[in-house]
């Protein structure tokens, strides 16, 4: 993520936002000709086409720049056979986002990153948190204290385990991320414990 060129999907999402005009196209999480994950150890690889009944969502789309809100976007959920997932992510985050699992404390980046940036959906690239809103929980997976927009994650009850927690996964594909909850810092108390394979990090270009 460089200079713009052909082959940097930031810069083919701001060419597709300035040519429809700002509009609600372009999902940094969820549009199909924009998805990004693609083979076990690629980063960016072929689009995967989403299937045509995959209900319409509207999400908070995130410039990776600086991170500025681009507003809502109108875009499609990413919906996938499990073969296709198998495909796009390593079988550690196809555990964890696609069966719920869990990975060990202390086997992922963890720490708060040096530079400024946000965490996108390891699955569909949906924005999910801002760098700034990271704390050390102690605990040896990613916490923090707010998603970067409410409607980019979705909380569910989840009573696995004989516990009862609130599970939190991604809008943009119904990926599981984590758990949430409350014994967190100010200013919302709340701590979104997530996992680090299910998430990739996106350092700010502009500071």
């Amino acid at each position: 993520m460089t200079s713009p060129s052909n082959n940097n999907p930031a810069d083919r999402r701001r060419f597709l936002f300035a040519a429809l005009g700002g509009g609600a196209a372009i999902a940094m999480g969820g549009l199909s000709a924009i998805r990004l994950f693609g083979s076990k150890g690629s980063a960016m690889a072929a689009a995967t086409p989403v299937a045509a009944s995959a209900p319409s969502l509207l999400l908070e789309c995130f410039a990776d720049d600086d991170g500025h809100n681009l507003g809502p976007c109108d875009v499609r959920k990413l919906v996938l056979t499990d073969a296709q997932w198998h495909q796009r992510l390593s079988d550690e985050a196809f555990n964890v986002m696609r069966r719920a699992g869990t990975e060990m404390a202390f086997s992922g980046p963890h720490e708060k990153p040096d530079s400024k940036g946000l965490y996108r959906c390891a699955g569909c690239d949906t924005a999910l948190f801002d760098a700034s809103t990271q704390f050390d929980s102690g605990t040896g997976w990613p916490s923090f204290w707010r998603p970067i927009a409410k409607q980019n994650v979705i909380e569910t009850r989840d009573t696995s385990y004989g516990m009862v927690r609130t599970a939190v996964s991604c809008a943009g594909c119904d990926s599981h991320l984590g758990h949430v909850f409350d014994d967190g810092p100010a200013p919302t108390g709340l701590r979104y414990c997530m996992n680090s394979v299910a998430m990739r990090f996106v350092a700010f270009r502009v500071s």
